[in-house]
């Protein structure tokens, strides 16, 4: 409904008597509509959040409204534009209790002491998401009736003050989440006696929590400590008589343990929230926290990724009969899962992967947790097959067993989820069409099994959404299915590693949301359609198929490509110019097909370019010197793919807390779904294959085995991130440039089976990173580099075949006159006196053709010289018939007389 701001206040003259007002989430963008307001007197809740009000000076300014609004207790202004200027305006509301200011423009440039700060009665104060400055807590410390105060992402750095803050005496919630501070919890905390809730989360706190001033706040019900640099014990020692706690929440802290003798003290709290994830920085090896075994009123369990080791602690499923949420994945818990006797119908989601655990998984598991919704055992040791009633079931949605050893499995049972992981086991049979005309399976994983049989044949499927859907590493064959084209929002394919073969199909073209495509390593052959152009694809991998024909123009289209993989196939022309279209390529992998032509320099226009491997092709020409302007940036994009989806509740949103602030963080849950990239190089002298973390640091180049010739720009020596390059295999000539010693991060540089000649820069051995090197099968002379630092690993095999190079680890010793020159850059080298072999045996041929032919002219031009000749070469001949004669003669006579005696 739309409202003029003049119908606005004829209304609200109507409404004298109204006492709560919400505007939230409208369009105003002027102070005037305050004007509407002056009427109401008898209003005590105003909320005019989420527009976009500045507070532009006028008479109906926020200064009138609080002269007239003396009853106003509630002034909510979350998300507008306000800055500074409206403290002053806030003056005049003598009964307000609660003022929201989050989410504006506050900087705290100007001072806001002496303005609102002296009120008497404000209660609640929100400053979320400003910018303010430290100083402000100083100033804070004058309002004596604060309760709630809330400064979450400030931008507050430093440390907390001792003043101010510490006066509040009548403090009860506490909110500095999400800022840069620093140190420890000032001791003064130990005043704010009535204070129950704290959230300090996303700091760079430190300190030892036993000695902090939290110990003394009994009165503490929710603490949250995560993500900052705590040392928390592990035993919960120093809240054991706090007995109103009952959430506390210390992720990505540090663990500490304490004598056995603290690991038997019984608490006096009942928790409701615990949650200690990823709170190891090294390994305990210690077990469950004995201090949980008197834990009986537990929602929301949390111990994820800490490494602690024992037997799966079973009795707390049997302890806390309404347990909702429990998370022990990433730990080194073994033996079977064992459930308790009785049902659980509110426990909704359980994840135990990356364990040690063994077995079976239990047939009663789905009477025990009718209520399901997730389900995650991945990365254990379990076998036999799996529950068919796990599919039957009406609430659960996400089912992951992968990495396991299951056996058995009925997939038709299991339509009804929404997302299902059975990768890497020994899974086998054919997959039925009703998989792929499940309307609520939008995540597949059945990749690594035994899997077999066709696909392309199943019925177009009436669903139009299934995200994700990864068959890799089975026995799938025939053609690739047509029925894609149905699918309006699939973002990622994996069909690799199958026994898939003719071309690719046209139909694939109208896959716009596809975003991951992986069909390497199949028997695929044709071109790639020309129309294939995902607007928003960012992996491609083809590699290791028959594909063949220039590339597409459809792919130098892609700004949002990141990988491109079209290794080991029969792709030929030459690589466009386009190319610096895609902006955001991390990995191009070129390698082993018919490319030929020059390297284009449009390459360089790739500012994210990490890996580029375009070896054994047929490219030619000079290398570009503007390759040195690559940086070879950390990415994290080329590592992996997201694509999460929502669900449920998070366990924080499910504390159970009765604050009005924990109740407003309710909200959806995010399940991070990724597809791990892998992308084989080639460094250290070997074929890897890199993944995950170590893949976003990669960065190579590898240009062998083409036809590359002219100098090794110098400006190569600017890639002082680069990890790996390989030149080796080509034409190149001229001198190693002896800018390579500012390539710091150098492990393996290959320049060999090329016809570079001079010295060998001593000055490579600051390549300190340096592991595999190689410069054999050159014309390179003088001597090796000295043997020290990483030069002292190398053997012979890293200069043989440089007959005019010396020194150890050579055999060939170095005579004493002998001196190594200094290296020259090539804008400067002359001729050193060292031997071209090219142009070396040129010469020779192009001198006996001179000769030769010069015999022949003065021969044919003079019939005396030519009588002579041949009568020269007749005496030759008669001289060797003779004397051969004579010789025969005589051995003839040697044999007989030999006999003779004999």
């Amino acid at each position: 409904m739309k409202i003029s701001v003049a119908g606005f206040g004829t209304l609200s003259s109507k409404l004298r008597k109204l006492h709560v007002l919400d505007l939230s989430y409208n369009k105003f963008y002027s102070d005037s509509i305050l004007s509407c307001f002056t009427g109401l007197s008898s209003l005590k809740s105003l909320d005019l959040s989420w527009n976009t009000l500045t507070g532009s000076a006028n008479f109906y300014g926020l200064n009138v409204l609080s002269s007239r609004l003396k009853k106003l207790e509630n002034l909510h202004l979350r998300g507008n534009q306000y800055n500074d200027s409206i403290f002053s305006s806030l003056i005049g509301f003598s009964s307000l209790k609660s003022l929201d200011l989050s989410y504006n423009m506050l900087t705290g440039s100007t001072s806001i002491n002496g303005t609102f700060f002296n009120s008497t009665t404000l209660e609640e104060l929100y400053l979320d998401g400003s910018s303010l400055p430290l100083n402000f807590l100083h100033d804070i410390g004058v309002l004596p009736a604060l309760k709630d105060l809330s400064a979450g992402e400030c931008d507050l750095n430093g440390t907390l003050p001792a003043q101010g803050l510490c006066g509040l005496k009548n403090l009860e919630q506490l909110f500095l989440y999400e800022n840069n501070l620093e140190g420890s919890l000032p001791d003064c905390f130990k005043n704010l006696s009535s204070l129950q809730l704290l959230d300090v989360s996303r700091n760079q706190f430190t300190g030892n929590i036993a000695s902090s001033p939290l110990t003394n706040l009994i009165s503490l019900e929710f603490i949250s400590l995560s993500n900052n640099h705590f040392k928390v014990p592990i035993s919960m020692k120093p809240f054991m008589n706090h007995s109103s706690l009952k959430f506390f929440s210390s992720d990505n802290n540090r663990l500490v343990t304490e004598p056995m003798s603290f690991h038997n003290l019984i608490p006096k709290f009942q928790l409701v929230f615990f949650s200690l994830s990823n709170s190891s920085s090294e390994a305990l090896n210690v077990e469950t926290p004995s201090f949980l075994y008197n834990q009986h009123d537990l929602r929301v369990l949390d111990l994820s990724q800490n490494s602690f080791i024992g037997m799966f602690p079973s009795w707390l499923l049997k302890n806390n009969t309404r347990l909702e949420q429990l998370f022990l994945n990433e730990n080194s818990f073994v033996g079977a899962l064992q459930l308790q006797g009785h049902p659980n119908s509110d426990m909704t989601a359980i994840d135990i992967s990356n364990n040690n655990m063994h077995g079976e998984i239990p047939k009663n598991i789905c009477l025990i947790f009718s209520n399901l919704w997730t389900l995650r055992m991945a990365k254990n040791g379990l076998t036999g097959s799996i529950p068919s009633c796990l599919g039957n079931s009406s609430s659960l949605g996400v089912l992951d067993l992968s990495n396991n050893q299951l056996s058995g499995v009925e997939l038709e049972q299991f339509i009804t989820l929404t997302f299902l992981k059975l990768s890497n086991n020994i899974l086998g049979g054919q997959l039925p069409a009703s998989v792929v005309n499940s309307s609520r399976l939008n995540y597949l994983y059945l990749s690594d099994n035994n899997f077999w049989g066709q696909i392309s044949d199943f019925p177009s499927p009436i669903r139009t959404i299934w995200p994700v859907l990864d068959l890799s590493n089975n026995q799938f064959s025939g053609m690739l299915p047509r029925w894609f084209v149905n699918l309006t929002q699939i973002f990622a394919i994996d069909l690799s590693e199958n026994h898939f073969h003719g071309p690719i199909p046209v139909e694939f073209c109208k896959l716009d949301e596809l975003k991951y495509l992986d069909l390497s390593e199949n028997n695929l052959f044709d071109s790639i359609p020309s129309c294939f152009n995902p607007p928003h694809i960012t992996h491609v991998h083809l590699s290791k198929n028959r594909l063949s024909g220039p590339l597409t123009y459809g792919f130098y289209n892609s700004s949002s490509l990141v990988t491109l993989d079209l290794r080991d196939n029969n792709f030929t022309g030459s690589i466009s110019n386009r190319i610096g279209n895609l902006s955001s390529l991390s990995v191009l992998l070129l390698r082993a097909n018919d490319f030929d032509g020059e390297l284009p320099v449009q390459l360089c226009l790739l500012e994210q370019l990490s890996i580029l491997d375009v070896s054994h092709n047929q490219l030619y020409g000079p290398l570009p010197s503007c390759l040195g302007n690559l940086t070879f940036k950390e990415s994290s994009e080329k590592a992996s793919t997201d694509f999460g989806f929502h669900f449920g509740s998070t366990p924080i949103e499910k504390a159970y807390y009765e604050f009005s602030q924990i109740r407003a963080l309710l909200g959806s849950s995010y399940i991070p779904i990724t597809t791990e990239e892998v992308i084989e190089f080639t460094a250290k002298g070997m074929y890897y294959g890199y993944k995950g973390k170590i893949l976003s640091f990669i960065s190579g180049i590898d240009l062998s085995s083409n036809k590359f010739s002219g100098a090794i720009p110098p400006e190569l020596g600017n890639l002082s991130e680069l990890l790996a390059l390989n030149l080796s295999h080509n034409n190149l000539t001229g001198s190693i440039p002896a800018t390579f010693s500012n390539l710091k991060q150098i492990e393996s540089l290959d320049l060999s089976y090329n016809n570079l000649n001079g010295v060998i820069p001593q000055k490579l051995y600051e390549m300190t990173t340096l592991e595999v090197f190689s410069v054999a099968h050159n014309n390179l002379s003088g001597k090796t580099p000295e043997r020290k630092y990483q030069f002292g690993t190398f053997d012979e095999s890293s200069y043989e075949g440089n007959p005019f190079l010396c020194g150890p680890p050579l055999r060939n010793n170095c005579s004493e006159e002998e001196s190594p020159s200094l290296p020259m850059p090539n804008d400067e080298q002359e001729d050193d006196g060292f031997i071209d072999m090219n142009i070396f045996y040129i010469s020779l041929g192009v001198g006996y053709i001179v000769v030769v032919m010069g015999i022949v002219a003065i021969l044919y031009i003079n019939p005396y010289w030519r009588l002579g000749w041949f009568n020269f070469i007749d005496y030759c001949i008669d001289t060797c018939f003779y004397f051969l004669l004579a010789s025969s003669c005589k051995f003839s006579n040697f044999i007989g007389n030999s006999v003779y005696f004999a």
